[in-house]
């Protein structure tokens, strides 16, 4: 890892945008792979360092919701009071685009994905480049999302041009996606970093999920995702498993006595689901870096992000 492009260094990484390249942004959810969203060259340089297929779109970081008009043809009614409400933080909107918002960044979709994220860093870059900043997790397409900045490193290497160091993401799994028709119903696309219950409280209604798709209409749609490069299970509290040896094991908040894992990650002592979700993907990365046939894990309550961390496992235990 080549601790030189990786730092504090603000100005190198807004002449790194600015220059068309790559920057591993920090934000409160996972780092991201930061480029100017209007400049379809660096756009390209996103899906060719990730291996992301060009049907698979990316999400766009706004410093404000008055930052985003540039990519956006209007803002529906419904969409702005969520903004309001909610940005900066883990919700992603999908939003009428705007023809100037080159195609290549929704994948010819007509909505785009937009979001202001809740990290100091990453809105000072937002601000001080002067871009909107397309910016899927900085990652291999289908690996693990970097939580940390050196991972960002270790999974890129070269292809990105600088790291911000903004210290361990504080969310730890994606933003939430949402989808608003017309009409003012809602649907989740992707669950994530802000719990479903607080969506429909801010609704007055339920929100329901259509969670994935081998031909996705938005960010995270993907059925197979997050491998540590080993195969995942998830297990049910019913379940009795005959264990496998060298096995993981990702416990919620006490590994169980039917367990017999080689290596234990407990993701949350004290039950919080905020300090387990924020754990998730380093616990993934530090198993996948041991040989293990497997790695069992936890289903976690039904609850707050509890259906988001469980939606990452399964994900991850239907990648290959």
């Amino acid at each position: 890892m080549e601790l030189s492009r990786l730092g504090t260094d603000l100005d190198r990484a807004v002449r790194a945008i600015q220059e068309g390249k790559l920057v591993g942004m920090p934000t409160e959810t996972v780092y991201g792979l930061a480029a100017n969203a209007f400049d379809e060259a660096a756009v390209e340089r996103i899906f060719r360092a990730k291996g992301r297929p060009a049907f698979d779109p990316l999400i766009v970081h706004t410093p404000s919701i008055e930052g985003a008009e540039p990519a956006i043809a209007h803002w529906p009614e419904s969409a702005l009071k969520l903004a309001e409400r909610f940005w900066p933080g883990p919700l992603t909107l999908l939003l009428p685009k705007s023809p100037n918002l080159p195609d290549l960044v929704t994948s010819g979709l007509p909505q785009v994905g937009l979001r202001c994220p809740n990290h100091p860093l990453a809105l000072a870059l937002l601000e001080a480049s002067g871009c909107l900043l397309a910016a899927p997790s900085a990652n291999r397409f289908g690996r693990t999302s970097p939580t940390r900045p050196e991972e960002v490193l270790d999974e890129l290497g070269n292809e990105v041009d600088y790291v911000l160091d903004g210290g361990p993401c504080a969310v730890g799994i994606e933003s939430t996606v949402l989808e608003i028709d017309p009409d003012g119903s809602a649907r989740v696309l992707r669950l994530g970093g802000l719990p479903v219950e607080a969506l429909e409280e801010a609704l007055g209604s339920a929100v329901p999920s259509q969670l994935s798709s081998s031909r996705p209409s938005a960010p995270g749609m993907l059925y197979a995702h997050y491998s540590p490069g080993i195969p995942v299970r998830l297990m049910r509290p019913e379940d009795d498993p005959d264990f496998e040896e060298p096995s993981g094991f990702i416990a919620y908040q006490n590994p169980s006595a039917r367990v017999r894992a080689t290596h234990t990650r407990i993701l949350s002592p004290d039950g919080s689901l905020e300090r387990a979700a924020s754990g998730l993907f380093r616990a993934l990365r530090e198993l996948g870096q041991h040989p293990l046939r497997v790695i069992y894990a936890d289903t976690l309550p039904d609850w707050g992000l509890g259906p988001a961390i469980n939606d990452r496992l399964r994900r991850a235990a239907a990648a290959r």
